[in-house]
């Protein structure tokens, strides 16, 4: 593969996913700065690889990576700052603003596991196969936390009274 080659199909890549990269390192370091550093680095991994290595599986690969080094980050920011509120990009449309708030605050409420694969799912539009390969739990492991993740979320907006403001 020649070097034109070479950088297209890792433009596609940056195109395709470092948006969706950055809301998920975002969300799991709650930094949008740091996030940024971890999806940069993830990228220049990615251009030390050969694509016959990567091939088809670019998504899987780029979220694995940067889950890795997300969590290896937060690991050490964690002895260091406190864990401040994340802003994930919400339009500036208030209405919409509140309802995210909201889902967000019920997704806070659900175990880590669900939480996690709800958000590569929902926020970050990955396939359970491909949720599969970057938590390193089974396909219908997946579809089972997120099942249940939304049953659980569903219980929980019918139990709480409309337009609760307290």
């Amino acid at each position: 593969m020649n070097d034109s080659s070479k950088s297209g199909w890792i433009v596609e890549a940056l195109d395709l996913y470092e948006a969706r990269l950055l809301r998920y390192a975002t969300w799991v370091l709650r930094d949008t700065e740091l996030a940024r550093e971890v999806v940069q680095e993830t990228f220049l991994r990615l251009c030390r690889e050969e694509f016959s290595a990567v091939g088809s599986y670019v998504a899987q690969w780029l979220f694995t990576v940067c889950r890795n080094l997300a969590f290896d980050t937060r690991k050490r920011e964690v002895r260091m700052t406190p864990l401040e509120e994340v802003q994930i990009g919400i339009d500036s449309d208030m209405e919409r603003r509140e309802t995210a708030g909201e889902i967000f605050r019920l997704l806070e409420g659900l175990p880590k596991n669900q939480r996690e694969v709800v958000y590569l799912k929902f926020q970050c539009d990955l396939s359970y196969k491909e949720i599969s390969e970057v938590t390193k739990l089974s396909v219908s492991n997946v579809g089972f936390l997120i099942h249940t993740a939304l049953k659980n979320i569903r219980k929980r907006v019918l139990s709480e009274p409309a337009g609760r403001n307290q």
